[in-house]
């Protein structure tokens, strides 16, 4: 871990999204030196999954040594953040530092992701980075080392990482360009900089997109909050650049990620947009222990499917009905290519071969049969087949996320 050296004591942060996981990270570290932090964020009542709000943040902010600023605010709207701005100023004398760390995330298609989806990811991960800068650079610049930091990635443009969920990543590159724009624009004046980590990192937003199981891949947030107090240390000529967490903490000499992981000495997912081979990242994505690909993959799929299928059938049962409330259709292609269904929503249940029997399928899987009966065995985990571009999934994402903990029951019975 990166210890604090106290160089943030009495500097202010205003962070988005700072009420849980990276930005609440982030504002607990510099707390510690004794820092003031604004918490713009939406979360003033407690969200039936998520844990914390702007006010809990804030008690442990001041436990942790800093003084805080709860702000009720949804950067979409350009009056809240100008009044959490007017505030931040009234209550501290000033802003230093801004945290662009608010986003939004909707992996689905270009057909299948709606207008409200696409709307809400550009509103907050580009809009609200913009807007937030724009209201905040007046006072950075009459700050002594003032930082825009936004949590974002390289901009990788490798189509891998637009063709499954195209909206999601102009969302989140228009973040990077704010970098790449205002970091020449303010030159000499305000370091811009973006920050994005090497793997997943563990928060209860990833637990609620990835399903059970996945924090055991993910680091921990403290490795995003050691990250960004170097970068918020170092003067405003380091500027314009797309770090990485794990690039950062070695330079400052940590050499020991395993005290960064969830679970020390487990294999790590790979985040979005770091690919140098989207072949090398496809192979990274699937879990230690998992058997070759085999060159003629109708050798797997034939049989094993159908037997899948069918064991699949004898398990059903009312409370995997009542709990789910989906009906599935699977697109296996390969060799064996054919269409097969599981339906958890009608009557007692059932799983078989053709299109499902009563009527249109809630969620479309399309994958290669090997990778198929990998899932069913538990040998490939749907989120990374899904992040690897092997499964593709269109329809209610909530429901394919039931269907990944579903196969997570049904490994030990299949």
């Amino acid at each position: 871990m990166l210890p604090n050296t106290g160089k943030l004591a009495g500097r202010t942060l205003f962070i988005t999204g700072a009420s849980r996981g990276i930005g609440k990270a982030i504002a607990l570290k510099a707390a510690r030196d004794g820092a003031n932090v604004v918490i713009a964020a939406k979360t003033a009542q407690p969200h039936p999954k998520l844990p914390g709000t702007i006010y809990t943040a804030a008690e442990e902010i001041q436990a942790a040594g800093g003084k805080a600023l709860p702000c009720v605010v949804d950067i979409r709207d350009e009056n809240q953040i100008s009044n959490a701005v007017e505030q931040a100023v009234k209550k501290f004398g000033g802003i230093d530092i801004l945290i662009n760390n608010a986003s939004a995330i909707n992996l689905t298609g270009t057909v299948e992701t709606p207008m409200k989806k696409v709307d809400l990811m550009l509103g907050i991960n580009l809009r609200g980075t913009y807007l937030t800068s724009k209201l905040c650079i007046p006072y950075l610049l009459k700050s002594k080392n003032p930082h825009i930091l936004n949590l974002s990635p390289p901009l990788n443009l490798n189509p891998v990482w637009f063709k499954n969920h195209t909206a999601y990543t102009m969302a989140k590159y228009g973040m990077s360009m704010c970098v790449l724009g205002m970091a020449e624009e303010f030159r000499g004046s305000i370091a811009v900089n973006a920050l994005w980590p090497k793997t997943a990192i563990q928060t209860a937003a990833m637990d609620m997109l990835g399903g059970s199981g996945i924090s055991k891949q993910c680091r921990k947030v403290d490795i995003i909050a050691d990250a960004a107090y170097s970068i918020l240390n170092k003067p405003t000529t380091y500027t314009g650049n797309f770090t990485i967490d794990e690039d950062i903490l070695r330079a400052e000499g940590i050499s020991d990620f395993d005290t960064y992981a969830v679970v020390p000495g487990h294999p790590l997912l790979p985040d979005f947009f770091l690919d140098s081979d989207p072949e090398e990242v496809k192979k990274q994505m699937v879990d230690e222990g998992t058997m070759a690909e085999q060159a003629n993959a109708g050798g797997m799929a034939g049989g094993p499917i159908a037997a899948t299928f069918k064991a699949i059938q004898g398990i059903l049962s009312p409370d995997v009905i009542k709990t789910t409330q989906g009906v599935y259709k699977f697109n296996i292609t390969g060799d064996d290519a054919g269409v097969w269904y599981i339906d958890l929503k009608n009557g007692p249940g059932s799983a078989g071969f053709g299109e499902p029997p009563n009527g249109e399928a809630d969620v479309i899987m399309t994958l290669d049969g090997v990778d198929f009966i990998k899932m069913f065995k538990g040998q490939l985990k749907p989120t990374m087949a899904f992040m690897s571009g092997k499964l593709k999934i269109k329809g209610d994402m909530t429901l394919a996320i039931k269907m990944e903990k579903m196969m997570t029951m049904m490994t030990s019975k299949l």
